[in-house]
């Protein structure tokens, strides 16, 4: 718990930086270092990730249920806008997609330093946070549409998308090349440059967590996934790991945490009171945090409900992904009362990431048991 307590407290200095200084001058650096870190972070998700190809049909149901995770809390806060804040229906979903998203790096980040890599939790979170991104991606594509109308380059993302995975999966752990710690890094802000220079040469925008991800899919994996136990945390069994890479290892993700909190939005709260500002701020996270529990409703035969419950619990947290959503609907003219909402809301569910591993380790921790008396 100890990494878990020294990742909060660098979100939470990171938000506070946001709120109290003009980050605009340094945004432009501050945007690429934290995609170089999340890159990193994605290669070595990318790495763990095996999947069954003689089963490949159940993962159609881990898809249906990520596809709930992205869609439900969406759903359910686009409601609540225009129940309580009286927005129109196009304003609504546009801002209610923007206020649900997960975020992969924080998840993996906190769950790894939690030394829970090994569990079966891990392996399913990381498979529904995937699809869940997916789903993120593909639901912005109708908004867009909604608001700029129809351009070529949404059109290229989808097939893009597809193409990426199928790579990922043809080619699952195949490519041999050198994976320490210096070398992801490297990898990560290759597929970072590879991404702007799409972008500044086709107009295409690509997040960074899908290439990163199969990228991390298709290099070589040697570890034995026959014996899991025989490893304390994720990852180091890759390669041997002398001290200087673990530390490293850990300034990289420990920066990503505090420059997420940096990336997040200056908050306005305008006349309207405190008291009732915190009210919405709890309704929207609630809801949209219980739109992320369909899980606990699945998985009957892998896990009890103790495991079902963690993992939608491991589902909360949220980062990157959501600050980067809400400055779009921002750079869409959407930046009043619903918009600081949503905001804070992001900020709550940052705020409480540690929380919410601690609840997952106390969920999935094996009972003690009780001593006999002699």
């Amino acid at each position: 718990m100890f990494l878990v307590t020294i990742y909060s407290i660098l979100l939470l200095a990171g938000m506070f930086v946001s709120q109290l200084f003009d980050l605009a001058p340094v945004q432009d650096i501050l945007i690429r270092t934290t995609t170089v870190c999340l890159a990193y972070i994605m290669i070595e998700v990318g790495l763990e990730f095996a999947i069954n190809k003689n089963s490949i049909k159940s993962y159609a149901f881990d898809y249906f249920v990520a596809a709930t995770a992205a869609g439900f809390p969406w759903v359910f806060c686009s409601i609540y806008f225009m129940l309580f804040l009286n927005l129109d229906w196009k304003d609504a979903l546009l801002i209610g997609r923007f206020a649900a998203p997960t975020s992969a790096g924080i998840l993996f980040t906190m769950l790894a330093a939690a030394g829970l890599g090994t569990t079966w939790l891990f392996r399913k979170a990381r498979v529904l946070a995937v699809f869940d991104d997916l789903d993120t991606i593909l639901f912005m594509i109708p908004l867009k549409v909604m608001f700029v109308g129809l351009r070529y380059e949404l059109i290229v993302v989808v097939p893009l998308i597809l193409a990426l995975l199928a790579v990922g999966y043809k080619w699952l752990h195949f490519l041999r090349l050198p994976i320490g710690k210096p070398w992801l890094l490297m990898y990560g802000s290759a597929v970072v440059y590879a991404a702007e220079l799409l972008e500044h040469t086709t107009k295409v925008h690509l997040e960074v967590l899908l290439p990163a991800f199969v990228l991390g899919c298709i290099l070589f994996n040697p570890h034995d996934p026959q014996h899991p136990g025989e490893y304390a945390h994720e990852h180091r069994y890759l390669e041997p790991t002398p001290p200087w890479a673990v530390v490293l290892d850990r300034v990289i993700k420990g920066l990503f945490m505090f420059f997420v909190g940096c990336s997040l939005p200056k908050i306005a709260v305008q006349n309207i009171s405190l008291g009732v500002i915190f009210l919405h701020v709890m309704a929207v996270t609630v809801v949209s945090n219980l739109g992320k529990c369909f899980p606990m409703f699945c998985y009957r035969r892998s896990a009890d409900l103790r495991h079902r419950l963690a993992l939608s619990i491991a589902m909360f947290p949220r980062g990157e992904v959501g600050a980067g959503v809400l400055l779009v609907a921002m750079g869409y003219g959407l930046d009043g009362f619903a918009t600081t909402i949503s905001v804070l809301s992001l900020a709550m569910n940052l705020l409480l990431t540690g929380v919410f591993i601690t609840i997952v380790i106390q969920l999935i921790r094996p009972p003690r048991k009780s001593q006999k008396k002699c």
